[in-house]
């Protein structure tokens, strides 16, 4: 366990949040020049690839965290039955679900069902595929669809807001299965699949499509839709960093690429494998 995950576990996570969530949301122009400046200058984040290309041009933190890219700057994959990543970021991890156990990092494994908040859909995925995506505070802040899907319910659950970098997922047990997140399940070609969104410290908020900005509650929270999406069409966006997780049936077959593994860079809408639709 190291010092900065250790202080983490002690530190109120979700009053930190709350704090950061005010000031992220303030449009204040002082408050947020500074923290947009601030920002920008210690993440060298550049607008060269998105739609307003000054940092005058954010109506607040939050709104530039989560600012929309330029309509040609990410190319999303067309290849039939192609996985596509949900957002810009790097591969925390990748493969298969062996048994009901997904791998967190090296030695570290957690479980699909306590991840999903539902032991039903924990063993619809065993033996399925997953890909996890880790988005730095630098990144692109949108989640995309990795496949065309109807999305059918979400579900978000109240956890912990431990850190999701590298360093935490080494050294918190379930990282991904303690902290807030919101699943996202949807009917596909080959079964049903799920986008877990994760939120983490300091992240404000997460919010889809379907759902608008999520509420934070002590209860789990279940909602049924009927929306259909398409692959590359946005599903969500988080208000500070975190992590997605793609998750798919035994019956998908993922085969996913030689050059997708653990710490590979990846952008929104890029091929990570391949599906086919024999369930």
């Amino acid at each position: 366990m190291t010092l900065f995950t250790t202080i983490q576990q002690f530190v109120p996570q979700q009053k930190i949040s709350k704090v950061a969530g005010r000031l992220a949301a303030s449009r204040h122009p002082i408050v947020k020049r500074a923290f947009i400046r601030s920002f920008a200058k210690a993440y060298n984040v550049k607008l060269d690839e998105y739609e307003r290309q000054s940092l005058n041009a954010y109506e607040s933190f939050n709104d530039f965290f989560t600012r929309e890219l330029k309509d040609d700057a990410r190319a999303v994959d067309t290849t039939i039955h192609g996985i596509a990543s949900p957002a810009d970021g790097i591969i925390s991890q990748l493969g298969q679900i062996e048994d009901h156990k997904m791998l967190q990092a090296k030695g570290r494994y957690y479980d699909i069902g306590q991840l999903l908040a539902d032991s039903e859909d924990g063993s619809y995925f065993a033996d399925g595929s997953f890909a996890t995506v880790y988005l730095a505070p630098s990144n692109y802040h949108r989640v995309h669809m990795p496949f065309a899907g109807t999305l059918t319910k979400t579900r978000y659950v109240p956890g912990t807001l431990f850190s999701v970098n590298t360093t935490t997922a080494a050294n918190i047990p379930d990282l991904f299965a303690r902290n807030e997140r919101l699943v996202c399940m949807f009917d596909t070609a080959y079964g049903k699949a799920a986008v877990v969104m994760v939120g983490a410290m300091i992240v404000a908020g997460i919010e889809t499509v379907a759902t608008g900005k999520i509420t934070r509650t002590d209860d789990i929270q279940e909602a049924d839709h009927d929306m259909k999406l398409e692959k590359g069409d946005e599903l969500g966006r988080f208000y500070l960093g975190s992590t997605a997780i793609v998750i798919l049936p035994k019956a998908a077959k993922a085969d996913w690429q030689d050059n997708m593994m653990a710490n590979s860079l990846v952008q929104m809408g890029q091929l990570l494998g391949m599906a086919n639709t024999d369930k």
